[in-house]
């Protein structure tokens, strides 16, 4: 295991409340290396398209963040990582306010919020 990836006890514990495991379009990457690439940009800060390629795609990590923040994915996680202590999860607080706002911000690209450009006519 890696520093900062995910024990099988604390899989142990997540695993159960992920959607179950599909194969949309073909291949489907594992949830846990897609939680992990997804911990890892919360960890980092790095933007997504810098998350390393071992977690997969960035897109794949980036598009299964929004959806399970949509659907409420990552608030059942945060819930179980407060009431066990093998999930020790960094920045808790980041994920919490991201999934909390369904993703917002996650589709779509920079939505320019407070710019300083003027306004159009």
């Amino acid at each position: 295991m890696r520093d900062g990836e995910t024990s099988d006890a604390a899989w142990a514990v997540m695993e159960p409340l992920l959607p179950p495991v599909g194969r949309a379009r073909g291949r489907w990457r594992d949830h846990r290396q897609v939680l992990e690439g997804i911990v890892f940009q919360f960890r980092t800060g790095l933007p997504w398209r810098d998350v390393p390629e071992r977690f997969g795609p960035w897109r794949t990590a980036h598009g299964r963040f929004a959806r399970w923040a949509a659907e409420g994915t990552f608030d059942r996680l945060l819930a179980a990582a407060e009431s066990q202590a093998e999930v020790d999860w960094a920045g808790r607080g980041r994920f919490h306010d991201r999934a909390g706002s369904s993703a917002h911000g996650c589709q779509g690209g920079s939505k320019n919020v407070g710019s300083d450009a003027p306004a159009a006519d």
